[in-house]
Order: structure tokens, then sequence, then C-alpha cells
């Protein structure tokens, strides 16, 4: 049976994948036409904003945070190619639509140096700005249980790899040759030094911790370790937790960062992926580590 994905060209599949995230509406009605089935608006709440917001610069930045230098960096990308920057450039779904914008020019263009500029801008765009953070950030979204949004996390992460994988199969593809600058210039991971307080943040933060801890994923954690659960934000219910139950707190979080490192390693084994499962696998040594000497580190 031919899948309703398959019935898009690229680029309109790029448009409808990132619609979705950007508003309900558009979930809906791109949903269905990708045969994703319905999104209620309490749903794309809960993934998009309460969850899973999808910017670059959460699962890039240095603080896990809206902004920052992160974002500055893809907004310079925008500026880079002679465009106008949109209010959120690194929101998904304007990622995706320039992605696909980049993509048809390409396609449109006669003259074999103009396009390759283009070739060039489009790849750099994947493997600096989509691919260091989409896949995982795919893998938290399903990790929800909302499966019409589970089945767009699946669809979204393939479309990427199957990009990736010809641009790594084209030797002349610069951009892939060095790690993402994003990931050159991340902060050391989690190390016996860090204190409480250096801990919780960065437990919040991806690009220090490799792994995406969203509400939902930190509710989950307080039932398995069998603590309350404190109605706040991450960092204030992962400081609860390290109170009331440290040892089983850091079992918890040291098997759930050698689940991302898994998960990472499911993405492929280019640079950035592995890169991933270092990070990832860096936390679950540091958990494993407290939990062994039944330690916290004190708070500031």
């Amino acid at each position: 049976m031919t899948q309703p994905s398959s019935l898009f060209a690229p680029g309109e599949l790029l448009v409808a994948l990132g619609a979705i995230c950007d508003s309900p509406e558009a979930a809906r009605t791109a949903g269905r036409a990708l045969g994703l089935g319905a999104v209620s608006s309490a749903e794309h709440t809960s993934v998009f904003v309460l969850n899973c917001p999808p910017y670059a610069s959460i699962h890039l930045g240095v603080g896990g945070q809206l902004g920052g230098e992160a974002a500055d960096r893809v907004a310079g990308f925008w500026r880079v190619l002679g465009l106008t920057v949109p209010a959120e450039p690194d929101h998904l779904a304007s990622l995706l639509a320039l992605y696909a914008e980049l993509g048809g020019a390409a396609a449109n263009v006669t003259a074999p140096r103009t396009r390759r500029a283009i070739e060039v801008a489009r790849a750099a765009l994947l493997w600096e700005h989509l691919w260091p953070w989409v896949p995982g950030y795919s893998h938290a979204v399903a990790a929800l249980g909302c499966e019409a949004l589970s089945g767009w996390a699946t669809m979204l992460r393939e479309v990427l790899t199957a990009d990736l994988t010809r641009l790594l199969a084209d030797a002349s593809s610069g951009p892939c040759g060095t790690l993402p600058l994003a990931l050159r210039a991340a902060p050391a991971p989690l190390g016996a030094e860090e204190d409480l307080d250096g801990v919780l943040d960065g437990l919040v933060a991806p690009l220090r911790s490799g792994i995406v801890l969203t509400r939902g994923s930190v509710a989950r954690a307080c039932q398995a370790v069998g603590v309350g659960l404190r109605i706040a934000e991450r960092r204030f219910a992962l400081r609860a937790m390290l109170e009331q139950d440290p040892p089983g707190t850091l079992n918890w979080l040291g098997g759930e960062a050698q689940r991302w490192s898994e998960r990472h390693g499911r993405a492929g084994t280019d640079r950035a992926s592995r890169w991933w499962v270092q990070r990832a696998s860096a936390t679950a040594a540091f958990a494993a580590s407290q939990s062994q000497g039944r330690q916290v580190p004190a708070g500031r």
C-alpha cells in the first residue's frame, strides 16, 4: 500500500512535517494528509509546548534554554544566505521550510556553479543545524506516547536520515568532514567536580548530559524511583528526587543515560551521532560513580 508521505514531493513533505509542530490547526491538516491520525490541541500543547519545544537552541545551547548563542548561530546562517531572519530562526518549522526551499532552488537552477553553492548551503543546514539535535528530539517526542506524533517523529527522523546517508555518500560533501560547531564548542560532560547545582544545570541541558529530560520523563522517573513528584520545573523536581532518594534517583539517571546512549547509537555512525553516544555514556558513568558512593554533591 502506498504510504501517504510518498505522495508528497520532498519539499512538500518537509514543509508538512514542519507545520505539524508549528500549530494545532496545521497539525490537524498536515497530519491527516500524512496519514498520522488526529492530534488534539491538548496533545499538541503537551508535546510541543510543555515537554518538547521544537527549538534548536534548547538542544544545542549550553544552558538548555531558548535563545542565546545557539539561536544566534542559526540566525547567522540565515544572514549568510542573504535572507531575512524570521522571528524564530531556530524553530524546527522554520528550519525545515528553509531546507525545503534550498532543495527546490537547487533543482531549478541551471548554472552548475550556482547549483553547487546552493547544495553546499543545504548540506550545511542539515549537518550544522538539523542533524545535531533532531534525531534525539524525535526520540523524546516519541517517548511521550502520543500515537500520531510518535509517527510524526519517526517520519521526520527517517527523512533526515535518508538525506544524511546520501550526503555522506558524496565524497565532496565538505560539511560532514568535521563535527558540527555546536558540538565542537560544547562544555565538558558532567564530572565528579560538579556540585548539586552544576549537576542539575547539566541534566536539563542536552548538550551537557546527552539526554533529553522532559516533564513526562521526570514524572515517570518519580514513579519508577517511588518518590513524590514535585509539581515544578524539571530542575526543581530533580532536586526533590535527589533529596528524597539519592541512590534510587542516581540509579535511574544512570539507566536513562544508558538508554539515551543506545538511542543515539541507532541514529547512525556519523561523527555527530557518535558524539551524542559518548556524551550520554559519560552521564551514565557519572551517575554510576555517584550511586556507588551513595553521594550527592553538595549544593552551593
